[in-house]
C-alpha cells in the first residue's frame, strides 16, 4: 500500500468510527507506529485531523469547519455525481437558489445552456463563474463576506433574501441526522441557509455520505423542510431509510 493509500484508508476509518489509535493502525495496516504518527502529522496538516494521545480524531467531530480550499478535492468523485444527480432537478426555466459550497459549484459549473435561468447566490465563487453565462441572469446576494467560505452572511443577506421566492434552492450541508435535521458550524452561516430554505418552494440538499450522521452547532432547518436529498452510493442504507422515513426522498448517485 502506498502512503497516499494508506493516509486515504486512515482518514476513512476516522471519519467512520469517530476516531483511531496508533496502535491498532499500526497493526491492522502493517506499519509501524513511527509510520502512523507520520501520517496522523501529515493529515493534522492539511486540516483532516487532529492529533490526539494516542491517536486522532477527525476535524468534523470537533465543529471545525475546513476551509474551501481544503474541501476542494475532498470527495470530489462523490461531488460530480451528486452534482449530475441534481441536474434532474433544475426546473425547465424560473429561478433556483445556489448554496455556498464546493457540491454546489459543481452543479454551477453543470448548469445547461439550453434554458434560461435565474440564479440567486451568496457564494463569490459561484457568481464569478456564472458572471459571464448569457442565459444566466445572476442575483448576487450582499452581505459580510467570510473567508472561510467565500460566502455572504449576515442580516444584509437575509434581508434580501425575504424579497424572493424560487423555485429550487439547492443546499450543502456540514451534518443531517433524522434528528436535528441539516446542520452546520456557523451561526451566521445556518441563518442565511435557513433563508434560502424559506425563499423557494421546493429545497434540495446535497450531501456526500460523510455528512450523514453528524450534528454541528448551529441548526439549519427540520428535515422535514426538505423535499431531496442527494447523495453517493456510499451512504449505508439503514441511514438512507431513517432519512426517507422522516420525510425526504434520498437519491444515492
Amino acid at each position: 500500500m502506498y502512503a497516499t493509500e494508506r493516509q486515504q484508508e486512515i482518514l476513512a476509518r476516522a471519519r467512520q468510527h469517530g476516531r483511531v489509535e496508533v496502535r491498532e493502525l499500526a497493526e491492522s495496516l502493517d506499519v509501524t507506529p513511527e509510520t502512523v504518527r507520520r501520517d496522523l502529522t501529515l493529515l493534522e496538516r492539511r486540516g483532516l485531523l487532529r492529533r490526539m494521545h494516542g491517536g486522532a480524531i477527525p476535524v468534523e467531530r470537533l465543529g471545525i469547519e475546513p476551509a474551501v480550499a481544503d474541501r476542494e478535492s475532498r470527495m470530489a468523485g462523490q461531488k460530480e455525481r451528486i452534482a449530475k444527480a441534481a441536474l434532474d432537478e433544475l426546473p425547465d426555466g424560473g429561478a433556483i437558489i445556489l448554496d455556498a459550497g464546493t457540491t454546489t459549484v459543481r452543479l454551477a459549473e453543470m448548469l445547461p445552456s439550453d434554458r434560461e435561468l435565474t440564479v440567486v447566490t451568496h457564494s463569490l465563487p459561484i457568481a464569478m463563474l456564472l458572471a459571464t453565462r448569457p442565459h444566466v441572469t445572476l442575483h448576487l446576494l450582499g452581505g459580510t463576506v467570510r473567508g472561510r467560505t467565500l460566502a455572504a452572511v449576515g442580516a444584509w443577506t437575509t434581508r434580501e433574501l425575504r424579497d424572493i421566492y424560487a423555485d429550487v434552492a439547492f443546499l450543502g450541508t456540514n451534518g443531517i441526522t433524522a434528528e436535528r435535521g441539516l446542520t452546520t458550524p456557523d451561526l451566521g452561516e445556518a441563518g442565511v441557509k435557513r433563508a434560502l430554505v424559506a425563499a423557494a418552494r421546493r429545497t434540495v440538499v446535497m450531501a456526500d455520505h460523510t455528512k450523514f450522521g453528524r450534528s454541528d452547532f448551529a441548526q439549519v432547518a427540520p428535515i422535514e423542510a426538505v423535499d431531496t436529498v442527494i447523495t453517493d452510493t456510499g451512504l449505508e442504507p439503514a441511514f438512507a431509510e431513517e432519512i426517507e422515513t422522516a420525510g425526504p426522498r434520498v437519491v444515492r448517485a
